[in-house]
């Protein structure tokens, strides 16, 4: 029962330092634009930058010559099998 007399001062504080940060986050502007930076995720710039420079991607190969996209496959030199030593 004595646990409770430390405890409840503990309680109260941590109380009222939550409001303190809530009240924070309210007055300098965290909670002005909710929906902003989840539409933000949702929109495609990428695809808008690679129109710009002329259907190029971000590697700069030309869109649809990647392997499995209907372009040639690269040459693929031979390895000799690798062994542990």
């Amino acid at each position: 029962m004595d646990v409770i007399y430390g405890l409840l001062p503990g309680v109260l504080l941590f109380g009222l330092v939550v409001v303190g940060v809530l009240f924070w986050a309210a007055r300098s502007g965290q909670f002005d634009d909710l929906e902003g930076e989840a539409h933000r995720i949702l929109m495609d710039e990428d695809l808008d930058e690679e129109q710009d420079r002329g259907g190029r991607s971000k590697a700069g190969a030309p869109q649809g010559d990647a392997p499995g996209e209907g372009g040639a496959a690269p040459e693929q030199a031979e390895e000799e099998p690798r062994t542990r030593k």
